[in-house]
């Protein structure tokens, strides 16, 4: 339970659910058909030898699980005397387990626990990351738990996204505050904000604009939001939210590193882990960044988007569950 009483995010998301259960399987199938194939062949005694071990730290980053958390794996294999020979299955089970230590400490579902309410969420990250149908999914994450939500059109920038945010509203069934295109965001997010409290909604998403080419343009506009926030919540924004594509690989990685400097983000969603052989990435976000993963994304339906369980969705990665 969270700290007013309602369900957590966890206990809300059915989790273990046979259901979920499948989709992840069926959307981590590419990455954990990769990182098999990276370590196939790969067998030894009791002991995995330099050479062995070379190979296998090789094969981890080749399935964008990333230097560091590769190292990792790698410094824990080396340790591990294993009971017979090691086969490819006995590997992949200490690979699962270190897996399963890299994602548990930032498995953290995004709970409502504002008080005064709302809860104001700022959703970040680069246009064609899925930020704006990441942000229905999420609200519509946000209603199954019995919270109200509302909706803050602040990419004023793009029609596209003011209207697409507009649909999904309407889909949802709930309020959202926007503006005319080139519209100042924080007088978008000013009026919703004062909206939202007034009728006393729970959470507040905010969607931002995902401009990179002028980082300083970017950085001064949400300084702006933010000191806007200020003014009428001084807890606000709870939560800085950077959605990342999967599909990216490695280059989502660069992503954290430049909006953890302009938005100093607080969390993270990955989306896109369907059909992608890059999700290893997920594991390369954790071990380099440590900020918590709020949610991941294994399809295009509204429920697609869900905490996770970090030692089912090791073993899933490992091809193992």
């Amino acid at each position: 339970m969270s700290t007013d009483g309602s369900p957590s995010s966890n206990q809300a998301a059915g989790i273990a659910g046979s259901e979920w259960s499948d989709r992840l399987f069926g959307g981590f199938r590419k990455t954990s058909e990769r990182l098999t194939e990276n370590l196939a062949g790969i067998v030894g005694k009791t002991r995995l030898d330099e050479t062995q071990l070379d190979d296998l730290e090789d094969a981890l980053i080749m399935s964008d699980l990333g230097p560091r958390a590769a190292a990792r794996i790698r410094a824990r294999l080396a340790e591990e005397r294993f009971e017979r020979d090691a086969d490819e299955r006995a590997i992949m089970e200490v690979v699962a387990r270190e897996i399963a230590e890299i994602l548990r400490p930032v498995a953290k579902p995004l709970d409502i626990v504002a008080f005064p309410r709302p809860q104001v969420i700022l959703v970040i990250g680069v246009n064609g990351s899925g930020k704006t149908t990441t942000i229905a999914k999420l609200a519509h994450l946000f209603q199954e738990q019995d919270y109200s939500v509302m909706l803050a059109a602040g990419d004023t920038f793009r029609a596209a996204a003011i209207g697409q945010l507009a649909v999904w509203a309407d889909r949802l069934g709930i309020s959202i505050v926007k503006g005319p295109e080139g519209g100042d965001p924080a007088s978008v997010v000013f009026d919703a904000v004062k909206a939202a409290t007034e009728q006393g909604i729970d959470a507040l998403i905010v969607d931002t604009a995902g401009r990179l080419q002028n980082k300083r343009e970017l950085m001064d506009e949400l300084a702006k939001i933010h000191r806007v926030l200020g003014r009428l919540n001084p807890a606000a924004p709870h939560d800085v939210v950077l959605v990342l594509d999967a599909t990216n690989g490695q280059n989502a990685l660069s992503q954290i590193e430049i909006f953890k400097e302009v938005a100093g983000v607080s969390g993270l969603i990955m989306t896109k882990l369907d059909g992608t052989a890059r999700g290893g990435v997920l594991v390369a976000a954790a071990e380099q960044y440590g900020l918590p993963i709020h949610a991941i994304g294994v399809g295009e339906k509204i429920d697609d988007l869900r905490p996770f369980n970090p030692d089912l969705l090791a073993r899933v990665i490992a091809g193992i569950a």
